[in-house]
């Protein structure tokens, strides 16, 4: 990457910080050229082509996990992800024997776990110098990068993000810890799925986790509590231009839905998590391993 984001960012002020510490959610406008986004798009293509995934691991992505993972293959498939790059599907695009029905590159609703940590080209968004001051202003002192992946919200078939918060996957103590980064490459709009948040909710800390179960359970994952119910007119859209940035307070509660146009709706996005006094839960999903330690956003 050419490292042109330093010089397109748009400037975090006082006031966007006031806006986030308020809200939860903050939109950037500029903070990618569109030749950066191109990139990143293209590189990813590349990164589809060669993918080889085992018709046992062809799994649906859910916030919900109620389908993708059935089975100990595809269970283990997604909890060993942290430290690679993997690939989830959308719904209903293989036959009954685990061969894809739609052209591959349509297929996929995200990868992930580790693109910052795996490819050139993600790193160095992940790092640059533009990420750095945002998170600079942000007042975070030792922040360290805990999962990457890209989202494609397909055309026709983008599957709905159901409403939920990112601490309910990445859970610290003390809460408030954990930033998401969302950045546009292409155009986002109300018809090909933009991201939708109820501004505030942040404040009202969270009533669900999604946790590692105990050895010897049926599952290797299971959610305990209940996502609340929430006032679907609450909800406010966050249409960004390509080249955008959306950053996520980890309580915030957002959602997107299903991508319905003729278009594509692709984001490059990872979390962060402020390490300085937090404790990252043994129970989350997601562990850093000896060979992949969560990575200092500083370095």
């Amino acid at each position: 990457m050419s490292g042109k984001t330093s010089e397109n960012m748009s400037i975090l002020t006082d006031q966007h910080v006031q806006k986030f510490m308020d809200d939860g959610f903050l939109v950037l406008e500029g903070f990618l050229d569109p030749d950066e986004c191109d990139a990143l798009r293209e590189r990813m293509k590349e990164i589809v082509e060669k993918m080889d995934v085992p018709k046992h691991c062809r799994i649906q992505f859910s916030t919900d996990h109620d389908e993708q993972l059935k089975t100990q293959g595809s269970a283990d498939y997604f909890i060993t992800s942290g430290d690679k790059i993997r690939f989830f599907f959308e719904k209903d695009v293989f036959d009954d024997k685990g061969e894809f029905i739609v052209p591959k590159e349509l297929s996929v609703n995200k990868v992930g776990h580790a693109l910052h940590a795996h490819d050139a080209s993600y790193k160095s968004v992940t790092h640059s110098p533009s990420v750095q001051n945002l998170v600079k202003k942000l007042g975070l002192e030792n922040p360290v990068v805990l999962q990457s992946m890209y989202i494609f919200k397909q055309p026709g078939i983008g599957g709905e993000v159901t409403p939920h918060q990112d601490a309910t996957f990445l859970y610290t103590e003390p809460l408030g810890r954990v930033m998401g980064v969302w950045i546009a490459l292409e155009d986002v709009t109300q018809q090909n799925g933009c991201l939708w948040f109820i501004p505030g909710s942040h404040k009202n800390g969270i009533t669900r986790r999604f946790v590692r179960t105990p050895q010897g359970s049926d599952s290797l994952t299971d959610f305990v509590g209940q996502e609340q119910k929430y006032d679907s007119e609450l909800f406010i859209p966050t249409p960004v231009r390509k080249g955008g940035v959306v950053l996520i307070h980890g309580e915030v509660v957002h959602q997107s839905a299903q991508n319905t146009s003729n278009v594509s709706r692709h984001a490059y996005a990872f979390h962060i998590m402020e390490s300085k006094n937090t404790r990252w839960s043994p129970d989350n999903w997601l562990q850093p391993t000896p060979e992949q330690p969560f990575p200092s956003l500083y370095t």
